[in-house]
Order: C-alpha cells, then structure tokens, then sequence
C-alpha cells in the first residue's frame, strides 16, 4: 500500500472529531525526498566565519556550519536565505515565534525607558510581572503560589531552588549541624550544568567530567513509586522532579507518583520542587504542566524559564509562602534577575501565553499532531517505537540513535531536536499554523523514510 494511503486510512481511523483534527489532517501530505538545503553546499565565506567563530570560542556546541542570520514565525533563515521550519523554537524557548512584532515593541520603549537598576532599588516592571505569576497560577487552581524570585535562567533558577531547600533542611530541624540535607532527583532529569544543578541531573555524560560533584544528591527510578517512598526520609531536605521529563526523552510522569512524592514529602517535612522550565508556562496546553494531575500534586517550589520571555534571559522561583518566609535578605541575590527590560517582555510574553483561549489551541495543536505523528508510527513500526507528550512538548522515540535524522530533516527544511532514549523533540514555537504543521510532518516523513533505508 502506498504510504500517503496508508497516512491517509490511518488519520481517518484516528483523528478525534474536533475542529482542529479536521483542519489538520484528513490526509497526510506527502513525504519530502528532495534534499533542498543540503549541508555540503556551504560557501567560502560561510565556511571562513564558521573557523572564526570556532577560533575565539570554547568548543562547547557540535554545531553544522549553518549561520543563521534572522528568523520570522515558526521559520528561521540562514545567511543563504534558506528557510528552515523551526520545530525546535530555540529548545522550547520562543513560544510564541520569531521576531514577534509585541515582543519587539516592547523591547524597544523599555530600552528607550530604563534597561537595568540592579537590585539595590525596587522597579516596577518586576513587581508587576511577579504579581502576575503568582495571580495568575491561584486562578488556575494553583492556591499553593504566594512569592517569587526573579533570575537570568533555569539553571540558576534551579540552583536558587535548591539552596532554599538546603536551608529548609536546616530551619526546620533548628539546626545548623541537622543532617537533613539530602536532595532528591530522578533518573533522566534534567536541572541544568552548573554544580549544583548539575549534581541533580543524573546523567554519566554530563557529570563525569566534572567529577566530584557537591555531595548529598541522590537519584531514583522516575515514576518508581516504591523506589521514592523507600528512599526519600527523615535526611531529605528536598526533592526535585519534572512532571515532564524533556531533555531526558519526553516522559511524561504518572499521576500516581506525583501523588507518592507530594505525600511522602509531607510525612518527611521536605519540599517538592517541580521543575518546568521545559514543560511549563503553555507548553503541554496548560500554565503548568503539573495540572494535568490532581489536585493533590502540587509544590512547595516550582522553576520556570525558557519561554517567560520568549528568547530575553530570564528565571524565576515560585514559592509556597512557608518557603518564602524562612529566606531572609542576603541569603540568595542576583545582579541582572528580575531588570526592567527583560522584566517587561516576560509581562507580554507570560500575559498571553497564560490566556485561556491560548492554552486551549495549544491543546488543540498538540492532539493534531500526534495524531499525525501516530500516522508516521503506523506507516513506519520498524523505525519508530513511541509517540509521546502532550501538547506541543511531544517525543518520538526510534529502534536507534536518531542523530542522523537530524540531518536528514535539516536537509529538508525542518529543524528538530533529539533528546534522551532515542528520542526526536517536537517542540515548535505554540503559535504553529496548521499549515506549518502539514510541512513539518511532510519533511520529516521524507528524513525517517531515508532513516529507516540506513537500518
């Protein structure tokens, strides 16, 4: 049977009755075998940037030599001026596009007003983005949110998190000397590279280079609720996980676990922190990704980032008021978190991203695309094993590493991501047209079909 056929009976088969899935996909297109933006037709003068860049910078990044020069929607262009459909949105930072025209305006008055102070002084555009964050997640059922902490990153909002924890270990035992300072995480998260966020990412490739790392982290089976009740005790001070699990494969947590790890929490006085810098602020179809769950998963901390404003730096730490009450001045600070500019875009940025009508779209997207990406499954069972996430954070898991498809959909057009246990991330900007989405399924179809002939 012939692929687009197959495509075809499947989403007819599948599809749920909704406006959206009928809009998107009564047939799939056809798969992109061209290779349109091939990698080894790259100009001199591409090639002699891409040495002096490689010449002043550390070799951190295994980059192809691509320069891309500026971006517009859910595209992004290179200095050839090839389009490239964006289903990588910066790692799931610019949610709401490239060049977004508000964003811009924003940029530019507050730049023209005030652009840093330091936290010496009070100004009034983080004031009011706080308030914002903390209204905003009691509206939706989120009654647990009292302060915030405004940083550059999820990194150091992660890191903030996990100092909070450290000295909640010492506050609530009244001790300096407690041994309650055992933090917690989970096989395959992901917290982020500096030390202490990176002692909580369990992951040999990261961590043993830089090897020893700060003592007192301990990581356990995700979803494992035997594994957590037996592990996390009277010793633990905190416990960090991410109800959807990005970087490490696109695993989603089961609500049975959320649940364990907020009651075994509350048996042993230690904090939950929930980590959604990826898969928070919309990216699932809701504020917070935990929201897919009861009720009764909720945290003392909750970490956000990536898309707060769209591609301007910036973190932040949600706290319980217990939390927010134990830190006192000086115990954390931060030069640049929280300044006027970035402060503003995040107002914009968080504003929208948290309308409902927008979270309901994103909702919509997310099941059309899946949908789809089910249809690919079908066509190809031998290469592709799982379709999984929510939303706009989705992952296709295949029988092998998929760094070549990488490639393969570059050289179509389509930027993608791969992530941990054989994973592909899908993770466009949440703006994504229906006809966008068509083309990505398109480009991508023609890179697994030339996967599947390397098996």
């Amino acid at each position: 049977m012939h692929l687009t056929t197959r495509l075809a009976r499947h989403c007819a088969q599948k599809a749920k009755p909704t406006f959206l899935n009928a809009r998107f996909a009564s047939s799939l297109p056809k798969p992109v075998r061209e290779i349109t933006h091939s990698d080894d037709k790259v100009p001199q003068d591409i090639l002699n940037t891409v040495e002096c860049v490689n010449k002043y910078t550390m070799t951190t990044y295994g980059r192809p030599n691509i320069i891309i020069s500026r971006g517009k929607g859910c595209y992004l262009y290179d200095t050839n001026d090839r389009a490239y459909l964006d289903f990588t949105a910066g790692i799931a930072v610019c949610a709401l596009g490239h060049s977004d025209p508000e964003v811009a305006k924003v940029l530019y008055d507050q730049a023209n007003t005030l652009v840093h102070t330091s936290n010496l002084y009070y100004n009034d555009k983080a004031g009011e983005l706080a308030e914002k964050i903390v209204a905003t997640t009691q509206q939706n059922g989120g009654s647990w949110a009292s302060r915030i902490f405004l940083a550059n990153s999820g990194t150091e909002a992660n890191e903030g998190a996990l100092k909070f924890a450290r000295k909640w270990g010492k506050h609530i035992t009244s001790s300096d000397n407690t041994t309650k300072t055992k933090i917690v995480s989970f096989v395959n998260g992901f917290h982020g590279r500096s030390m202490g966020a990176l002692s909580a990412t369990y992951n040999p490739k990261y961590q043993l280079p830089f090897a020893p790392l700060i003592p007192g982290f301990s990581s356990l089976p995700y979803n494992d609720v035997e594994q957590a009740l037996k592990n996390i005790n009277d010793d633990t001070c905190g416990v960090i996980v991410e109800p959807f699990q990005g970087e490490g494969g696109v695993h989603p947590a089961t609500t049975e676990f959320l649940e364990a790890l907020r009651k075994r929490c509350n048996e042993t006085g230690a904090l939950l922190i929930f980590d959604e810098i990826q898969c928070g602020l919309g990216r699932t179809g809701k504020l917070w990704g935990h929201e897919h769950h009861s009720a009764i998963c909720k945290p003392d901390i909750l970490t956000m980032a990536k898309p707060l404003a769209n591609g301007v730096p910036i973190g932040a730490v949600l706290t319980t008021e217990k939390v927010s009450e134990m830190i006192k001045p000086g115990d954390h600070g931060t030069t640049f978190g929280g300044n006027p500019l970035a402060a503003s875009v995040a107002l914009n940025v968080f504003g929208r991203l948290s309308a409902p009508d927008f979270l309901q779209s994103v909702t919509e997207k997310g099941h059309a695309l899946k949908n789809d990406l089910n249809a690919l499954k079908e066509a190809y069972p031998d290469v592709i094993k799982e379709v999984r996430g929510e939303g706009l954070l989705l992952g296709i898991e295949l029988v092998k590493d998929p760094s070549p498809i990488v490639k393969m959909a570059r050289e179509r057009g389509l930027l993608v991501v791969t992530a941990g246990s054989n994973t592909v991330r899908v993770v466009p900007p949440l703006v994504l047209t229906q006809e966008e989405a068509r083309e990505g399924i398109a480009r991508l179809a023609g890179a697994i079909e030339e996967f599947k002939n390397t098996l």
